[in-house]
């Protein structure tokens, strides 16, 4: 690497507008603004929608507002601006035909006519061999005469790269190590379509060396393109940027990660109400490893200690239960106003929280959200754990919750409460754990022969949140009223 490259880090995220940001190139901005803030560097994000059909302004801001989401920050590109734009591809169609007029001129590239027809015959006749399908170069060497003459029959032409042959590419990846390719396995490649968008290989090298892009970390189903990019840099002379291509993401299954692997976009993840720096722990784990067995970590540590020498060439493996328990642990860490406000809008999609949010209603909610978070995977899971709370009467869960309240002097231990209920006037959480601290020495029972009848009473379940939780959020009425009905199936 040359020390220019080496003392001025520039990374970038070059995604296609063409749908939302996925898991795999979350993961790949996520390195490349690790490595850029790291080093001091500077983090550019740019678009690539040089495929026309399916790019779209909505897909460009949903991929950006991902971004955002994540605490990823960008120095230059969309948005953001800088002295080196456009930094949309399709803006930028002038410089590339700046450089393929240059390619073309010095005998770097070519004008081929050959039909779509001829081209799959082509392909054909060579997987017929086993040999690898590539274009063999039959207009490589065209007189004028010939190309007047395809271009009278109506054949618009496309711009090939003339690769040199019997030559040897050799990618010294930072994590792969040297990799390399034999150009004559490689084939003439399309630099420009014939409606003159340029290809992804063309494009993105002229973006790279415009930008001083000084570092290409991107996935690793980009390394067979970049033989092809680093024969571009070298018909024009100029410096090629270091490369590190990181692992695919598989699902459990060891996979292509997909669908069945749970949800693939970021926003998908946003909306079931993950926390941005849990996404962000999870991805950055997908690949790197830190260097102790610990595995919470926040933006600004794994900043601190990212380095491309503990990114792994092995696949990295989607573990959506390793997801769910950090999201989970960050949930419990995280401000119970900020939980609180998150959990709001899908109470309200479960019809458990209706109409204008008064202060006294805001406390409640705030209150049901600090006893159930603890349980939470994400947050569009409260609603199942919240019904128990909006219900009148609730019934036993299973056979075994139903034989606790069977058991001897339940009556007794739910009339007794019911009795502390009615004489209390504030059942605030201190004034409740004070009835149930001298429930038990009143009657001579064991906490469990007290408590557990109660929670069945209660929530019909066994487990989960402390009574003196429950109470308060229920009320008076209806903690008084499940404590009779619970009397009266016994």
């Amino acid at each position: 690497m040359s020390k220019k490259l080496a003392n001025n880090i520039k990374v970038r995220f070059a995604p296609s507008p063409t749908g939302p940001l996925h898991i795999g190139g979350a993961r790949s901005a996520l390195f490349n603004w690790l490595y850029a803030r790291h080093h001091g560097g500077t983090f550019i994000v740019r678009i690539e929608d040089t495929d026309l059909e399916r790019s779209s302004r909505e897909s460009e801001e949903n991929i950006l507002s991902s971004l955002r989401w994540l605490g990823l920050d960008w120095d230059e590109g969309i948005a953001a601006g800088g002295p080196n734009g456009p930094y949309r591809q399709t803006e930028r169609l002038h410089i590339y035909k700046q450089y393929a007029a240059k390619l073309l001129e010095e005998g770097h590239a070519y004008y081929c006519y050959c039909s779509e027809e001829e081209l799959a015959a082509e392909r054909e006749s060579l997987l017929a061999k086993g040999e690898l399908p590539r274009y063999l170069g039959r207009c490589r060497d065209l007189c004028d005469a010939d190309r007047d003459r395809l271009a009278a029959e109506g054949r618009k032409p496309v711009l090939r790269f003339r690769v040199p042959e019997g030559k040897t590419v050799t990618v010294d990846d930072q994590v792969r190590g040297e990799v390399s390719f034999e150009t004559n396995g490689i084939g003439d490649f399309i630099i420009v379509k014939s409606d003159g968008i340029p290809t992804y290989n063309f494009a993105v090298v002229i973006d790279d060396h415009s930008m001083g892009i000084s570092h290409v970390i991107r996935a690793e189903e980009h390394l067979s393109n970049t033989p092809r990019q680093i024969l571009i840099y070298q018909a024009l002379g100029w410096v090629i940027p270091a490369f590190a291509h990181i692992s695919l993401i598989l699902g459990k299954d060891r996979s292509k990660m997909s669908k069945r692997h749970g949800s693939t976009s970021i926003v998908q993840y946003q909306e079931l109400g993950y926390l941005p720096e849990a996404m962000v722990n999870f991805l950055a784990l997908l690949g790197w490893s830190p260097g102790g067995e610990e595995e919470i970590f926040s933006l600004d540590e794994i900043k601190d200690q990212f380095s491309l020498d503990r990114v792994a060439k092995n696949p990295a493996v989607f573990d959506l239960e390793k997801l769910n328990w950090l999201n989970g642990h960050y949930i419990r860490q995280s401000d119970l106003e900020r939980i609180t406000e998150l959990s709001i809008p899908f109470l309200r999609q479960g019809g458990y929280v209706t109409g204008e949010m008064t202060p006294d209603k805001y406390q409640w909610v705030r209150m049901l959200v600090s006893t159930v978070r603890n349980y939470l995977a994400n947050l569009s899971e409260i609603n199942t754990h919240v019904e128990k709370f909006f219900v009148e009467t609730v019934e036993p869960a299973d056979e075994e919750t139903r034989e606790v309240l069977r058991q001897e002097k339940v009556v007794l231990v739910l009339n007794t409460l019911r009795d502390k209920i009615n004489s209390t006037r504030d059942l605030d959480e201190e004034t409740i754990k004070a009835a149930l601290k001298s429930l038990g020495k009143e009657l001579g029972l064991k906490g469990k022969q007290v408590f557990m009848p109660l929670r069945v009473a209660l929530t019909g379940e066994m487990h989960g949140p402390e009574l003196y939780q429950v109470i308060p959020l229920l009320g008076k009425e209806k903690t008084v009223k499940r404590l009779e009905y619970a009397m009266s199936k016994i």
